[in-house]
């Protein structure tokens, strides 16, 4: 279940943001806000529940794909 603090991957392979891994910030009306940090940008997106999977997160590292 996707719940707001979950980690999330794109596995819609037609996305741009297609394997990218983000922070749950919001979930309502079947689709969550997925916030992206990278280096100096932040990007909030939404996606359809469809399109996103839990993401295994291991603590101070990035999980692999």
């Amino acid at each position: 279940m996707i719940l707001p603090g979950s980690a999330v991957r794109v596995m819609n392979e037609g996305d741009t943001y297609y394997g990218f891994q983000g922070q749950v910030q919001r979930v309502s009306d079947g689709k969550a806000g997925v916030l992206f940090e990278g280096g100096n940008w932040d990007k909030l997106v939404t996606f359809r529940l469809s399109e996103l999977e839990l993401a295994e997160t291991i603590a101070g590292r990035k999980a692999a794909k």
